[in-house]
């Protein structure tokens, strides 16, 4: 069998090192043997067409990136948004830092796709000015921005972004290509772009985290114009851009004049009751109760004390995980839920125009089979 002598192995050593792998591990996670991955490296003895594409495949890149003679430029291999992002949190796992440009190439590919078939049927992202604006003040502009009304929804909240040009992802509950594995820290993150930003939320088992991170990551683009990646800690900072960026998330989903329903009389003594007593509130408005009590907590309402106990309470209750063991028989569904309305269609709109085939549009589409692929046309389509 026929053999590549020509490999750059150095190549190979940075990304392993990159992603963070053993040699060991390597072999075993891109399906090469140890034996011959071991003679590439140490013998310089040549792989075959097979097992290199395996690694690349591994990598993300191509097989000519493993050719080159020359070493590795950062500078090309990753964009300005990537190295924004990993310098931000150095400690990512490699599995964030995949989806990361995973994230990239999919919004290269929408970009190419929307110009092939109707490009001035698309949203251009003409950021609304709230430059010098205090985080409140933004909030109330980005509102009518974004055209958004008192019952909202994590759907209601994605559209509406899509609408201005904004890519909105949504990682997979499932394992897979597209997920933020469950015990990962990132909620989310958003890459900044002149044409076509992106923003990526965590799947959830709480809707209202979903909103709220959406609303932070767009604080992100809107009032500092950069990419930025986040956890759990960041959603609950007071320094710098993350607390910019949750102040204006906070006057977003709950305006002023929303917060002046809720009556400070009707607060239970219990923090385990809070929950209840917002109940209506949050259902109607789409929050969660923590963003309700935050933007009580900043407004003077309610004491420090009460706030730190609900987040003690909340912290310390255990939820069973919705995604465990759940059915896949909706899998034609799962494209819109992780790309969006917008993505999803221009892939659709460009396999009905015959600018891709079904094959492709599959492989756009996190992989799905022919089969559904016909069953995600009517689903869009209503019928």
């Amino acid at each position: 069998m026929d053999r590549i002598e020509s490999i750059n192995t150095e190549r190979i050593r940075w990304c392993a090192n990159e992603r963070g792998v053993s040699l060991e591990q390597l072999a075993d996670e891109a399906g090469v043997p140890r034996k011959a991955l071991v003679s590439l490296l140490e013998d310089e003895i040549g792989l075959t067409f097979s097992q290199l594409r395996k690694l690349a495949d591994y990598f993300g890149r191509g097989v000519l990136f493993f050719l080159d003679p020359g070493p590795v430029d950062e500078q090309q291999v990753h964009s300005v948004q990537y190295r924004t992002l990993t310098n931000q949190k150095p400690e990512l796992s490699p599995n964030v830092r995949k989806l990361i440009e995973r994230v990239e190439r999919q919004r290269e590919l929408y970009l190419a796709l929307r110009e092939e078939v109707h490009p001035d049927d698309y949203p251009v992202f003409a950021p609304v000015d709230v430059a010098g604006r205090r985080p409140a003040e933004a909030a109330a502009v980005v509102r009518r921005w974004l055209g958004l009304d008192q019952a909202n929804t994590f759907d209601g909240f994605r559209s509406a972004v899509e609408a201005k040009g904004i890519l909105v992802f949504r990682s997979n509950g499932y394992a897979g290509r597209w997920q933020i594995a469950k015990d990962s820290p990132v909620l989310g993150f958003s890459l900044y772009s002149d044409s076509c930003p992106v923003i990526v939320v965590k799947k959830t088992r709480a809707e209202a985290q979903q909103s709220f991170t959406l609303m932070h990551e767009l604080g992100h683009l809107l009032l500092h114009r950069a990419s930025s990646i986040d956890d759990d800690a960041d959603m609950h900072s007071q320094q710098g851009h993350e607390r910019e960026a949750n102040s204006f998330a906070g006057h977003l989903l709950v305006p002023d004049a929303w917060l002046a329903q809720v009556r400070d009389d009707d607060r239970p003594a219990a923090v385990e009751q809070y929950e209840l007593w917002l109940a209506p509130f949050r259902q109607r408005w789409g929050v969660s109760a923590e963003v309700i009590l935050r933007r009580l907590l900043d407004s003077g309402r309610l004491p420090q004390e009460r706030y730190t106990a609900y987040r003690t309470f909340v912290r310390g209750r255990q939820y069973e995980d919705e995604e465990v063991g759940g059915s896949r028989m909706y899998r034609h569904r799962e494209p819109k839920h992780i790309f969006g309305d917008m993505f999803v269609r221009t892939v659709l709109t460009a396999l009905g125009s015959r600018k891709i085939t079904a094959t492709k549009a599959c492989s756009y589409l996190d992989g799905l089979k022919l089969a559904d692929l016909h069953s995600l046309e009517r689903y869009v389509a209503g019928t």
